[in-house]
């Protein structure tokens, strides 16, 4: 069962790794905050979000959702949902009068769209707030199409120029894009609307000009500055803000140590080495660069240091841990049937790990899941017939039952993870060594309860390790996501184009 919901948790995590959530934004003095609010993790909710959204996404603005905030006593904030500790949304109005949507406020990307009311081919569109330009009095048209990816994610649809309004500001004459088709796999797990991008002009698509640009050279700003604090206490109902135009001293202890940005576009800053318990990981030795990506929920860096990371945690993907399980458990079982002349085809199905089906003896996990079977039950179908297969291969080269036991535990630990994730013991984290990140000759340490995301509580517990690999030509790369931000309020200081972090508090 843990095995199944595993896999649920690591197709939910694989867009920008993900959030809903519901929010208006304040606005004194030039400064904007927006509140978000977190959702209790629990894997009730973890298997209703693979289904269907609906039922949070239309009800967001309940009684009690609200609370004065207190630097601001004429402002509301407005809570947001933080889904299943890993995705923070806000809410923003397009159109007037202002339709609502829920967004990311992601740092990785500089184009804004919403799903588009005529998105009509693309399933996801139907769980989600769509605009309709003919009930907006300040919609006007542009038509132009474009594409933007994301990833292994994608949207295509049209550009249009409408009013956007955050908190209390409202920007004008703001290009977008109407979204009419949706990546499918990658969307359909997404809680929120759509996307508003903090990156550089340089990125945008379409080459429009982003909705922070027109923040600032409309004058809904005082400093050309952003912030962002994300929550990562699970008892809170308060899950982050984002304050443009400002900080909220509350959120960091200390000053904020200050890094300029090497290349517009992306928020992109100098790092060196990678130390893990206080050992060095070598290949940022001499300079990596690193990505500072509220849009990404993770750690990504490349596999050589993330190999290194996932090993000293005792991280192992779910593939071989699977593969490994039934090698522990059935494999004795597979051995015997094997050396006593049984055909390796049919070995799965007399254990009970594969099913007859009257046309073939067994199903296989690439093959999808049969109806009435678990993903679980599939993916453990699927390693008895390679285990059988490999036990077979090495029975006819006469080796030794140690030999080929241990050749076929290393085939276990060659094979891919899905989608990069790993997982760890969830009874082990407060064994699992620091990892920090040096910036500017100043360390910037992680604690395992900072890198490790768990889902559930007690037995039901399912902990993934923050690190998946990410190789790219132009790297060494390093994307700084969410739980780099959870642990170092961070500040975006367009201005004086710098970064700076402080301990969140």
């Amino acid at each position: 069962m843990a095995a199944s919901k595993s896999l649920v948790i690591v197709a939910l995590c694989s867009w920008l790794c993900s959030r809903s959530f519901a929010f208006e934004a304040n606005s004194s003095e030039g400064l904007s905050r927006i509140g978000l609010k977190k959702r209790t993790l629990d894997f009730d909710s973890v298997n209703a979000a693979g289904i269907s959204r609906a039922g949070d996404h239309f009800h967001l603005r309940k009684k009690g959702n609200t609370r004065r905030n207190p630097m601001d006593p004429e402002a509301d904030i407005i809570y947001l949902k933080n889904y299943l500790d890993t995705q923070y949304y806000g809410e923003i109005g397009i159109g007037t009068p202002p339709q609502k949507f829920t967004v990311i406020f992601d740092t990785g990307s500089s184009n804004l769209w919403v799903p588009s009311s005529k998105c009509l081919f693309s399933i996801n569109c139907y769980f989600h707030s769509r605009y309709r330009a003919r009930l907006s009095s300040t919609y006007t048209k542009i038509g132009i199409p474009c594409k933007i990816h994301y990833g292994s994610a994608s949207i295509s649809g049209v550009f249009s120029q409408d009013n956007v309004k955050i908190g209390d500001v409202v920007v004008g004459d703001q290009e977008f894009v109407e979204a009419r088709k949706e990546g499918f796999l990658a969307f359909l797990a997404a809680q929120f609307d759509g996307i508003l991008g903090l990156g550089f002009r340089d990125i945008a698509v379409g080459g429009t000009t982003p909705v922070w640009y027109n923040m600032v050279q409309q004058g809904h700003v005082t400093q050309q500055i952003f912030s962002v604090w994300f929550n990562r206490d699970p008892t809170s109902n308060l899950g982050g803000e984002i304050v443009f135009g400002g900080l909220d001293c509350r959120h960091f202890r200390g000053e904020h140590s200050y890094f300029p940005v090497t290349r517009q576009g992306y928020w992109q800053i100098d790092v060196g080495d990678i130390l893990v318990a206080g050992y060095s990981t070598g290949l940022c030795d001499d300079g990596c660069e690193a990505v500072l990506d509220t849009g990404t929920s993770f750690l990504a860096g490349p596999t050589k240091v993330i190999a290194q990371i996932n090993h000293a945690i005792g991280a192992v993907g779910i593939v071989s841990f699977e593969c490994q399980t039934v090698v522990s458990n059935y494999g004795n079982q597979i051995w015997e049937f094997l050396i006593s002349g049984l055909r390796p085809e049919t070995v799965c199905v007399d254990i009970g790990l594969c099913l007859y089906n009257g046309s073939q003896h067994f199903r296989t996990f690439y093959n999808g899941t049969e109806k009435g079977s678990s993903v679980n039950e599939t993916a453990l179908c699927a390693f008895c017939e390679m285990i059988a297969f490999w036990i077979q291969m090495q029975l006819k080269q006469q080796k030794t039952k140690d030999r080929v036991f241990k050749y076929i535990n290393e085939l276990c630990e060659k094979l891919p993870n899905p989608m990069g994730k790993s997982f760890v013991d969830c009874d082990n984290i407060e064994n699992m060594p620091h990892v920090s990140f040096i910036i500017g000759n100043k360390s910037f340490p992680l604690s395992p309860q900072q890198y490790i995301l768990k889902v559930g509580e007690d037995c039901s517990s399912i902990c993934v390790s923050g690190f998946v690999p990410l190789d790219v030509p132009e790297g060494p790369l390093w994307i700084l996501g969410d739980m780099f931000m959870g642990a170092y309020h961070t500040v975006f200081d367009f201005g004086n184009l710098k970064i700076g972090f402080a301990k969140a508090a």
